[in-house]
């Protein structure tokens, strides 16, 4: 019932929105093979034309390399929307001093500016797992690097910005079963600057 309650709370938030910002996901945090998570997220565009919008993402940890997920976001105004799916493979671990290192790949279709574009995308990441206060967190960087196809033109152009973000369970009495994650991403090319704050929940 405490779950049911937070994730109708989070996505009322959500659902008066209107833009799109997808974000890196759950795939730097160390779940457990076989982990089958649901999340809502809320989204918002700082850039031109952007807005608030929302999100549902499915994350999938396959097995101890790799992680897939995939959404889809529900939006208005100038970014109408979009579905997507990604694959993270882990290369490094999250082990003493090393931090977690990984790639992940995705792709992206969406309507932006009465425009349909796809999106292929591929990032590195690093993370690291840390203590704030008696409860660990994992802390992500992140720098995706784009190529975006116009169907309409018939043209593309390539993307990057830089992603920062954090994973961890809830540090609230009554809902630490859940987590959450917050991420900023700003604009290096041809990109948007864009925040997200989500809720995920196990569904095993």
């Amino acid at each position: 019932m405490k779950t049911t309650k937070v994730i109708s709370i989070v996505a009322a938030m959500a659902a008066s929105a209107s833009s799109l910002a997808v974000g890196m996901g759950y795939s730097t945090f160390p779940l457990m093979s076989n982990t089958k998570m649901l999340s809502t997220e809320a989204t918002g565009i700082t850039s031109s034309g952007g807005g608030v919008g929302a999100q549902v993402r499915y994350t999938y940890k396959m097995n101890q390399m790799l992680t897939f997920d995939g959404g889809l976001a529900l939006n208005g105004g100038e970014r109408d929307g979009s579905i997507f799916a990604s694959a993270d493979y882990e290369i490094f671990p999250d082990f003493m001093n090393q931090p977690r290192v990984s790639l992940k790949a995705q792709f992206e279709n969406s309507k932006e500016f009465e425009t349909r574009k796809n999106s292929f995308t591929f990032a590195p990441q690093v993370s690291k797992g840390f203590s704030f206060w008696g409860k660990e967190a994992y802390p992500y960087a992140s720098l995706p690097l784009g190529l975006k196809l116009d169907t309409k033109e018939k043209s593309y152009e390539s993307t990057l910005s830089a992603n920062v973000g954090i994973n961890g369970h809830l540090p609230i009495e009554g809902y630490q079963h859940l987590l959450g994650n917050a991420e900023v991403q700003v604009d290096l090319k041809d990109s948007f600057t864009a925040f997200v704050f989500g809720v995920s929940f196990p569904i095993n």
